[in-house]
C-alpha cells in the first residue's frame, strides 16, 4: 500500500478512494495515536470534528464520529465550518485532536480526511506514518483494543463553534471595516455562514455570491479557483475590493476594485508591510515557498523584509515560522497564516485583515498590492510520468541547467512532482511572457521524454 496522506490529508474520490471503512479505520488510528499521547487519570479524550458541504461528507461524517467514539473517544460536531474553524476550536476547546472532512479546492466528487493534533496544529509528518503504521497494523488483521460499556465515546453536536469562531476574528482585527463595500465568494464551501456574518459584524457593507451550498455545488465555477464571477460582480457593485475563499476557507484570494486579481503573494506583501508597521512582523521575516513570484522577493528586499522560502504546501511554511517564531506566511494560492491568530491557513482572517488595511490607510487594494510587481509565470502540469525520477533524472537535470542558463538572473526554472495528482509540474518566470511560455513548454517536452 502507498503513502496514504498527501500534502494535505488523505484525499480522493469519495466512495470510491476514501472510502467509509477507510474514514472509519484512520479514526480509530489517529484516535490511539494522538487521543493517547495525552491520557492520564480520568482524562476522557475529546476530538472535535467538522466538514465542509459536500454531500459525501455526511457518511464519511458518520464514519469518522462511528471510529472515534468506538475507540473511546467523546466527539463534539460542530457541523459546516471552515477548516480553520476547526483548528481553532481544536485548540481553544483543549480538545486531543481535530478532524476535518474536506478536499479543500478540489471538485464535488473528491473529499478528504485532515487531522489536527492539541492545540489546533497540523501533523508532522511522523504523526501521519504513525497513524498510517496503525491502521495498516489492524487493517491486515490485528485486532483493535476496543473499550466497552462506559469506556465508549459519547457523542454531541457543538453548535457554538460558530459563534465563538466569528467572534474570534472580529477580536482579532486591527481597525473596523466601516464605510467598506465587499464582495464575497463563498465557493458554496464551508464558509458561506462564517465569512459573510464576520465582515457585517465588522463593519463592511457586503455583497455575497457562492452562499448557497447544496452539497453538489462547492467550487463549481465559482470561489478562488473561478475568480471571473467575483471580478464581475465587484465592477458591477462598484466594490472597494472583492475576497474569494476555497471550498473549505483556508485560503483567500481577492479582486481590486478594477476587477483585478490580487493573488496570495501580493495579498503577503500587503500584509507583511501592515503587520510591520505595528510591530507585529517578528524579526521583520515573512515566508513563503519557492513556488512564490520572483516579483515578491524583490519587492520584500526593496522594502528591508526578509524572506524566507520552503518547499511547496503550507505545512512547510507553518513548521518555519514555529520552528523561529515568524508571525506571518503563506502560499501563492492563497493559503496565508498569520501565527498570532490562527494555527493553519484562514481565508476568512486574511479577507478581514486585508480589508481591514484598506479601512486604515485609505488606499486602494490596487494601490497597495503595487508594492510588488508580478513577473510573468507559466505553470504547465505534464501528466502519466514518472513523478517519482523528478531529482534523479540526468536527462532532465541537464534541461533545467540548459533553461537556468537562458533566463540568467531575469527569470527562474522550478520542477517539482505533484503531491495530490499523478503529473509533474513546470514552472517558469521570465521577464517577458513568451519567453516563459517557450521555456516552459521546452521543459514539459523534456520531462515527458526523461520521465515518460
Amino acid at each position: 500500500m502507498g503513502r496514504l496522506f498527501g500534502t494535505d490529508g488523505v484525499r480522493g474520490v469519495a466512495n470510491a478512494d476514501l472510502t467509509a471503512e477507510l474514514a472509519l479505520g484512520l479514526s480509530v488510528a489517529a484516535a490511539h495515536v494522538l487521543a493517547e499521547a495525552g491520557t492520564f487519570e480520568g482524562h476522557r479524550p475529546v476530538a472535535v470534528v467538522g466538514r465542509d458541504p459536500r454531500a459525501s461528507g455526511e457518511f464519511l461524517e458518520a464514519a469518522v464520529v462511528a471510529g472515534l467514539a468506538s475507540a473511546g473517544v467523546d466527539v463534539l460536531r460542530v457541523g459546516v465550518l471552515p477548516t480553520p474553524a476547526v483548528a481553532y476550536l481544536t485548540g481553544v476547546l483543549g480538545a486531543d485532536l481535530g478532524v476535518m472532512l474536506s478536499a479543500s479546492h478540489n471538485a464535488m466528487p473528491d473529499n478528504g480526511v485532515k487531522f489536527f493534533a492539541r492545540g489546533g496544529h497540523k501533523l508532522a509528518d511522523e504523526l501521519e506514518d504513525r497513524i498510517e503504521a496503525v491502521y495498516d497494523e489492524h487493517r491486515t488483521g490485528a485486532p483493535w483494543d476496543r473499550p466497552t460499556g462506559s469506556g465508549v465515546g459519547r457523542v454531541r453536536s457543538y453548535d457554538e463553534g460558530f459563534d465563538q469562531y466569528v467572534a474570534h476574528l472580529i477580536a482579532v482585527l486591527p481597525n473596523r471595516l466601516d464605510g467598506l463595500k465587499v464582495v464575497l465568494d463563498e465557493a458554496h464551501g464551508a464558509a458561506a455562514r462564517v465569512s459573510p456574518e464576520a465582515f457585517a459584524r465588522a463593519g463592511a457593507e457586503i455583497i455575497t455570491i457562492g452562499t448557497a451550498p447544496n452539497g453538489l455545488n462547492i467550487n463549481d465555477g465559482c470561489g478562488s479557483t473561478h475568480l471571473d464571477l467575483l471580478k464581475a460582480a465587484v465592477v458591477e457593485h462598484g466594490a472597494d475590493l472583492g475576497v474569494a475563499h476555497d471550498g473549505d476557507a483556508d485560503r483567500c484570494l481577492a479582486v481590486d476594485h478594477t476587477g483585478a486579481e490580487v493573488d496570495g503573494d501580493q495579498i503577503l506583501a500587503v500584509l507583511a508591510l501592515a503587520m510591520r508597521e505595528r510591530s507585529a512582523l517578528r524579526s521583520d521575516t515573512v515566508v513563503a515557498t519557492v513556488m512564490s513570484n520572483l516579483g515578491f522577493k524583490l519587492a520584500m528586499e526593496r522594502e528591508g523584509v526578509s524572506l524566507i522560502q520552503t518547499a511547496v504546501g503550507d505545512r512547510y511554511v507553518l513548521e518555519e515560522m514555529k520552528e523561529h517564531g515568524y508571525a506571518l506566511g503563506g502560499e501563492q494560492s492563497g493559503h496565508v497564516i498569520i501565527l498570532d491568530h490562527a494555527t493553519t491557513g484562514d481565508g476568512t482572517l486574511t479577507g478581514l485583515m486585508l480589508a481591514a488595511r484598506i479601512t486604515q490607510t485609505g488606499r486602494t487594494l490596487q494601490d497597495l498590492a503595487s508594492v510588488m510587481e508580478r513577473l510573468p509565470q507559466v505553470l504547465v502540469n505534464v501528466p502519466d510520468v514518472d513523478r517519482s525520477r523528478v531529482n534523479s533524472s540526468a536527462e532532465l537535470a541537464a534541461a533545467v541547467v540548459e533553461a537556468e542558463r537562458e533566463l540568467g538572473t531575469t527569470g527562474r526554472v522550478l520542477l517539482r512532482p505533484s503531491g495530490t495528482e499523478p503529473l509533474v509540474r513546470v514552472m517558469v518566470e521570465a521577464a517577458d511572457i513568451d519567453h516563459a511560455r517557450s521555456v516552459a513548454g521546452r521543459l514539459a517536452d523534456a520531462v515527458k521524454s526523461a520521465l515518460g
